[in-house]
């Protein structure tokens, strides 16, 4: 994640103390020294939605073999003994899993901090009530769009509608939610009007995600938007978030799966605010960048420990068999062992670039999609070759 607000106006939010410590890009198994990594557990691929880019090719079905309840509880343990200090429970659908609460306790009580990732159609004013008293830190609501954008995308008329009354009741409770957008060709001209949507309705934070051709997503390699477009969309973001600064509206924004925009924010802030620029490349340098495998990992809903959410062709283990913490730092396995230094594998642009100490060859699993080699260059890095100091 690229903490867009925290790089140029300098406002922290929590996950800016795990994104910009000191030393944290040096850490091979966790965001910083002393924890593990943030771990997204797919809890269940059962979904109400049928969503065209879902990564997970989620149905509205039931699916064998998902972790029990009580497989649940001891891999949140094994969690908590790695000192795992986030965990983002998703899906499909996380709020078809019945047990929800119970595990959600359970973590809390560990002192895990938990996020819930959700389309929002099923946040009642009850279940809004239930995870504030629950503790849930913060709940992300996705929306591609406005109204038929938005539905069509998720292959639901009226979800648009669902999903925003379930934001209102999370808000009416006053547990910290947000939105989730992922940028692409069919919808990337409606970023405006999610900045105008969060502002109306109070919501306090918006993660726009760049697409990665994975799961239904593979699909969608040629509706990625162009690299122009994609610089158009990150100063579009960049001057909304300036603006809701300068009117003291505080609001969270980020941009997600693809580290070209730390650098992009640092080389235009070069130009207008250089000293802003130096405090910029300081945090990008603790970052790291990209650090799939390392400071984030994932975990299905049979157990099997991936890279991160995205990439679930790669599987390093199952936390039936071993711990997680076991597998995480296990470097017989040999991409896993690559990624934690990955820095020698790379090819193409990524291994050229001047910016690698800062974004760590993007992301993987665009590259493997594209050109089939996992350690091939991001197709989606719109940075020049001149701004990344090639001739």
């Amino acid at each position: 994640m690229i903490g867009v607000t925290k790089l140029l106006c300098g406002d922290e939010y929590f996950g800016d103390s795990l994104r910009y410590s000191s030393g944290a890009g040096n850490q091979a198994h966790g965001v910083n020294a002393g924890h593990g990594p943030v771990v997204v557990w797919n809890c269940t691929r059962t979904c109400n939605l049928k969503c065209i880019h879902c990564y997970s090719t989620s149905d509205a079905k039931k699916y064998e073999g998902e972790l029990t309840t009580g497989e649940a509880l001891r891999f949140i343990d094994h969690l908590a003994e790695f000192n795992v200090p986030v965990l983002l429970i998703s899906g499909g659908e996380p709020l078809l899993r019945n047990d929800l609460p119970e595990l959600i306790t359970f973590a809390v009580s560990k002192g895990i901090r938990v996020t819930l990732s959700s389309n929002g159609t099923l946040l009642n004013e009850e279940k809004a009530k239930i995870f504030n008293k629950l503790g849930i830190s913060y709940i992300g609501v996705s929306l591609d769009g406005t109204g038929a954008i938005n539905d069509r995308f998720r292959g639901c008329g009226g979800a648009f509608n669902a999903a925003l009354n379930g934001i209102r009741n999370c808000i009416a409770v006053g547990q910290r939610v947000g939105l989730r957008f992922t940028i692409n060709k069919h919808n990337y001209h409606e970023i405006n009007d999610i900045f105008d949507l969060i502002e109306k309705e109070n919501i306090p934070r918006v993660c726009f995600y760049h697409l990665v051709y994975t799961g239904r997503g593979s699909k969608m390699v040629g509706e990625d938007i162009s690299k122009d477009e994609t610089r158009a969309a990150v100063n579009l973001i960049i001057e909304r978030t300036a603006d809701f600064h300068r009117r003291g509206l505080r609001k969270e924004i980020l941009t997600v799966d693809n580290h070209a925009d730390g650098i992009y924010i640092y080389l235009k802030l070069k130009k207008t605010d250089p000293a802003r620029a130096e405090q910029v490349l300081t945090l990008l340098r603790m970052n790291g960048g990209n650090r799939t495998g390392m400071a984030i990992g994932a975990v299905d809903w049979n157990g099997n420990v991936h890279p991160d959410q995205f990439t679930q062709n790669l599987t390093f283990g199952n936390v039936r068999d071993r711990k997680f913490g076991e597998i995480w730092t296990d470097y017989s396995q040999p991409v896993l062992a690559g990624l934690k230094n990955r820095k020698p594998l790379l090819k193409g642009r990524c291994a050229q670039c001047k910016w690698l100490d800062l974004c760590n060859g993007n992301f993987r699993a665009r590259a493997e999609a594209v050109t089939g080699d996992f350690w091939e260059a991001d197709p989606a890095c719109y940075l020049t070759d001149e701004e990344i100091g090639l001739q």
